[in-house]
């Protein structure tokens, strides 16, 4: 499984967005990364392949930074790569 986070601007905590293919992830990460490139606001519409239903649209005006990073079993207690948010 693959994770895309997005951090936001004026968020403390990122969102996130799974697929189960690496060749899928990375379509959305370059989806996101040219968005971010581009500096015109739009709406961007994701969907998770891991939770069923879950969308989440944002502004890419309000993105700040994109990741992608492979999701194992052997880190489910681990810290997460990028964008953590420790107490």
């Amino acid at each position: 499984m693959y994770v895309i986070e997005l951090a936001l601007r004026m968020s403390p905590m990122p969102v996130s967005v799974q697929r189960k293919e690496h060749d899928s992830a990375e379509a959305l990460y370059q989806q996101v990364r040219s968005a971010l490139e581009q500096g015109q606001p739009r709406l961007l519409e994701l969907s998770c392949e891991k939770v069923e239903g879950k969308r989440l649209s944002v502004l890419t005006s309000d993105l700040l930074a994109v990741q992608i990073y492979e999701k194992t079993a052997a880190s489910g207690g681990t810290k997460r790569p990028g964008f953590s948010f420790e107490a």
